[in-house]
């Protein structure tokens, strides 16, 4: 742990903290010694990571432009309804670089035009950009390094903070039992 680094929350395998100003960091690891992870980490995992959590979602739409780039909405579920606050949702850019030991999902928000489907009283949420590095252990073991930026001009709660762990914690969870559980 950094100097700087200030945990959020912390359960099992799973931590999410915060790294200076509204920079957020998530890791956790996967491991499946049935199946050869390298194979499986692309875009329709980054999807399966959405679909998993149908309870935090609305919607995911993922449009591939080739192997290494895609753009992903995703709409949140209306959770502050009943407060008056708006539902969210992320227009996101994505890249995928591969390295001999690691393959980096760089994603950037789309600010130019909003998608299909999304109606005036949906807010974009205040995300600058995300990476997500997952390091190659070994075929079979993989350490996922999630760092999200959040707009400078956004303020984040403490108590946002909290829910956005335990969100992350929940949706990373899902993920790493469905995948540790794959035979193929």
């Amino acid at each position: 742990m950094n100097i700087n680094e200030k945990i959020l929350f912390e359960k099992d395998d799973f931590r999410f903290s915060k790294k200076g100003n509204n920079i957020y960091y998530t890791t956790f690891t996967l491991e499946n010694h049935k199946i050869d992870l390298t194979s499986v980490i692309n875009f329709e995992l980054i999807k399966l990571i959405y679909d998993l959590n149908p309870d935090i979602y609305e919607t995911v739409i993922l449009e591939k432009i080739n192997e290494n780039e895609a753009n992903i909405t995703l709409v949140m579920k209306h959770f502050f309804e009943d407060l008056g606050l708006p539902q969210k949702f992320a227009f996101l850019h994505m890249k995928k670089i591969m390295a001999k030991n690691h393959i980096l999902f760089e994603a950037q928000t789309i600010r130019s035009y909003i998608p299909e489907g999304i109606s005036d009283n949906i807010e974009l949420i205040a995300i600058d950009k995300i990476d997500c590095l997952c390091e190659i252990v070994n075929p079979h073991k993989v350490i996922f390094m999630y760092t999200i930026f959040i707009d400078d001009v956004c303020h984040v709660p403490t108590f946002v903070e909290k829910m956005m762990g335990i969100l992350t914690n929940k949706i990373c969870k899902r993920v790493k039992q469905f995948i540790e559980n794959v035979t193929i």
